[in-house]
């Protein structure tokens, strides 16, 4: 594994801290008038998403982490409840790889089978999986839509076929197909 130095350190960087994976979310390099200077980072845990700060003089060092992102589908979901766990399989290794609720983070939302997702793995494992940008999933509980309700105005709840609820217009119906943004969880439109 490779050392980053201070100059090395940039957003998007995976290292080890404390053993384990974590992403660098923001990096901040800080040049005070007196003094010396200084890079303050961000960084977010790959295994459970929790956020830290840490400021680095220029003598400090990190060990880059062995993670890697790569393309896997989602074969089946397995179990029930906090007990479920995703299988990916890799598309070229047609290789199954399991992922628990904790790796899965919010994706699991937004998945209900055959989707492909950036996955991204350590030691063997998957730690952290990221949706599509766009999905498309069936409403299978809301109030009914009234004739003359229009996009402008409020919204209503939707729970969709994954479990997961999201805002819709007033004129979107039960059993309608809707495509969501899963990165910012809003309804985008319906699919015809």
């Amino acid at each position: 594994m490779a050392t980053l130095g201070l100059n090395d350190v940039k957003t998007g960087k995976k290292i080890l801290h404390n053993g384990d994976p974590w992403i660098i979310t923001e990096a901040d390099f800080v040049k005070p008038g007196k003094g010396q200077a200084f890079t303050r980072i961000r960084i977010r845990n790959l295994k459970d998403g929790r956020t830290t700060e840490q400021t680095l003089k220029s003598s400090d060092s990190f060990e880059e982490a062995d993670a890697t992102d790569t393309d896997m589908q989602l074969s089946f979901i397995d179990g029930i409840g906090k007990e479920r766990v995703w299988h990916f399989m890799n598309m070229e290794t047609f290789e199954m790889v399991p992922a628990s609720l904790a790796a899965m983070g919010d994706a699991w939302k937004w998945l209900k089978g055959e989707e492909e997702c950036v996955v991204t793995l350590f030691n063997g494992g998957i730690v952290a999986v990221q949706a599509p940008k766009f999905v498309e999933l069936k409403i299978t509980e809301t109030d009914p839509g009234v004739r003359g309700d229009t996009s402008g105005g409020g919204g209503k709840p939707a729970t969709l076929e994954t479990g997961a609820v999201v805002r819709v217009p007033l004129f979107v119906n039960q059993d309608e197909i809707i495509k969501v943004d899963t990165r910012t969880g809003e309804y985008d439109s319906r699919v015809k």
